[in-house]
């Protein structure tokens, strides 16, 4: 097994190969963002100006009649020169679904290494969670124009898988007794696609906020290529009802599990505290919106400090606080 062990490992590193080739394309594709929007705005108007018997402006503020073959001639350039730059689009989306294949396999690898479900510690935890985000992603994205969110959804996996291979790693091994369970299947596997669901919701908020504060000019040119704050907040949200979902499921089948292995279903312990504490935020985010008409940046600091109290709930409680969880380490 450890072979396969070892494998899962060096398919692992391809993936992050490939990731890194899928962010560098993804930032190209998004620094040209917005003069190919402009380009292809200019195209639309010149179309518009002509199908109309119009004319279009010069350089110079007076107005040239628009002769229609010339101006078709010029909008098919402009378009070729769009469709040119969106080949950093397609790279970064083939990459991407190059890194998730072998991401997958090294899933599948580590379950077949370990002879049970690829999610008993951190590692594996990690290692799932988010091979989820980007199939989730990739999944999404076949069906709306999402390869301006590339580089905000691949970066923090690849961060994550850094610090998984780095920092969680461990040797593939049998379940502890009290794992052995199915609850194990039910609880831990709708809580990987919960935080999976989460953390792009997370992400549409950060670059929500970010459109709407607005910064420096480096910034304010990428930032432009992206869509309103408006469009942004209301994806973040969808994402967070779904995810509150799933939270849910993942805190009642977490306490019923206890129930059968501690003989209570609450005790305070660090770790269920936490999870409550994670359900409660996006519970008052959900609550604030439908009813106080939370939205904007109100709305996007919760989604934020939910996914943070995550990623405490992660970190920190497994680390440095006392938690009956530990055999998970």
């Amino acid at each position: 097994m450890s072979e396969l062990s070892q494998l899962s490992l060096l398919v692992v590193y391809a993936a992050m190969a490939s990731y890194t080739i899928a962010l560098v394309a993804f930032a190209i594709d998004l620094s040209a963002l917005r003069s190919r929007r402009d380009s292809e705005g200019r195209v639309i108007k010149e179309r518009v100006l002509v199908a109309a018997g119009g004319s279009a402006r010069t350089d110079g503020g007076a107005d040239a009649p628009a002769e229609g073959p010339a101006a078709g001639e010029q909008a098919g350039e402009a378009a070729a020169g769009g469709e040119r730059r969106r080949r950093a689009a397609g790279i970064a989306m083939s990459t991407s679904l190059l890194g998730a294949a072998f991401h997958g396999i090294g899933v599948v690898t580590r379950a077949l290494a370990a002879g049970h479900v690829p999610w008993s510690n951190m590692y594996e935890f990690s290692l799932t969670f988010t091979f989820v985000a980007v199939a989730l992603y990739l999944w999404l994205a076949r069906s709306r124009d999402l390869r301006y969110l590339g580089a905000f959804v691949v970066g923090p996996v690849l961060l994550l898988l850094g610090v998984a291979v780095a920092v969680l790693y461990v040797e593939a091994d049998g379940l502890e007794p009290i794992l052995d369970n199915y609850w194990l299947y039910l609880h831990v596997s709708v809580a990987v696609l919960a935080i999976a669901v989460l953390t792009l919701a997370a992400v549409l908020a950060v670059l929500q906020l970010a459109k709407d504060l607005g910064g420096s000019s480096r910034w304010t040119a990428i930032l432009s290529g992206l869509p309103d704050a408006v469009s942004l907040e209301r994806l973040s949200y969808r994402f967070t009802a779904v995810g509150f979902v799933l939270w849910t499921f993942t805190l009642v089948a977490g306490a019923i599990w206890a129930e059968h292995a501690w003989g209570r279903a609450w005790g305070w312990d660090a770790k269920e505290v936490w999870t409550f504490v994670i359900w409660v935020i996006y519970a008052a985010y959900l609550h604030a919106r439908a009813t106080r008409g939370w939205d904007g940046r109100r709305a996007a600091y919760l989604v934020i400090a939910g996914f943070a109290a995550i990623m405490a709930n992660y970190f920190v409680v497994n680390f440095l606080l006392s938690t009956k969880h530990g055999y998970a380490f």
